[in-house]
């Protein structure tokens, strides 16, 4: 699957270059050029902080406002926290700009993740009043309203869900969202459940998974026992300029909406007793064992 990605990669930098050699620009590609210029002019500020400085100087400041960031999770049984994750990003891109999100669910992505739930979304820290959600029955009704959200700029970020690495959602489908995100100067947050690392035109992509709470701190600084603090993300940043990968466990306060770093917890789980307080059985020294007696007999009279 890399391979013919890389490919149409090479395709579309070949072309640009001809572009500009020729004094001509892809329209798409012009489109982005001559706003970016504008809000250059303008002065906007086109970066969401996360808070987190180690995490905002790999990312050159913060979250893109302008373009493309894929988050992924290895399998659908972490969907959770990779939604959980995708939703605080929702939540700072809100902070920024209080124009209304929208949520596209891919019927393939929605049948194993799930639909949102609004009562939880406004505990986590979103303004539902200002969310809408679609789910196209099919992917490449999903891409297209993806890529309408993103002309019209109208959202203040436009959220995309898939399944795994499916075959009409490569390289050059990618390109094109990514492109009208830099024209219309509005985020596009690609959640993809369950997929495969692959070539795209992504800014940045993180590896969401998810992390073991911490408990609850009191007013006086000691942790209650027992009881599940904020929401944790162990998150790897796979694609970035950094040289390396960027690994770091964060916490998500949904009152305050902010992220901070987690605090190492201790990752054994609770002494339990047995589920039956008898005696063991014996261990037989021959290796086998006989059938081991039958309970009381009792007399019971013969039914006819």
């Amino acid at each position: 699957m890399a391979k013919p990605a890389l490919a149409q990669e090479t395709v579309f930098a070949l072309r640009e270059t001809i572009a500009r050699l020729e004094g001509k620009t892809l329209p798409a590609l012009g489109a982005a050029q001559a706003n970016g210029t504008e809000r250059n002019q303008r002065g906007e500020n086109l970066i969401a902080p996360t808070g987190i400085s180690l995490l905002d100087d790999a990312l050159e400041g913060g979250l893109p406002r302008d373009g493309l960031t894929e988050l992924r999770s290895l399998g659908l049984r972490h969907a959770g926290a990779l939604s959980g994750f995708a939703l605080a990003f929702a939540c700072l891109y809100q902070q920024k700009d209080q124009r209304p999100l929208l949520w596209i669910s891919d019927r393939m992505a929605a049948g194993d993740a799930g639909l949102p739930y609004p009562l939880g979304l406004k505990r986590f820290g979103l303004s539902i009043n200002r969310l809408l959600h679609a789910a196209p029955a099919r992917l490449e009704d999903a891409l297209w309203l993806a890529e309408a959200a993103l002309s019209s700029g109208i959202f203040a970020a436009t959220l995309l869900e898939v399944r795994g690495n499916p075959a009409n959602f490569g390289l050059t489908e990618s390109r094109r969202l990514s492109l009208r995100a830099k024209a219309a100067a509005r985020p596009l947050l690609i959640l993809r459940h369950g997929g495969e690392e692959e070539a795209s035109s992504a800014l940045f992509r993180f590896h969401v998974e998810p992390a073991l709470a911490a408990a609850r701190r009191l007013p006086d600084g000691s942790m209650l026992g027992g009881s599940i603090g904020p929401s944790a993300f162990r998150l790897t940043l796979e694609k970035s300029r950094n040289p390396a990968p960027l690994s770091l466990t964060l916490e998500w306060n949904h009152h305050d909406r902010h992220f901070s770093i987690a605090e190492p917890t201790e990752q054994a789980l609770p002494q339990q007793s047995p589920a039956h307080s008898g005696a063991p059985l014996s261990t037989a020294v021959d290796g086998s064992d006989s059938t081991p007696p039958l309970g009381a007999i009792l007399a019971f009279e013969r039914a006819s």
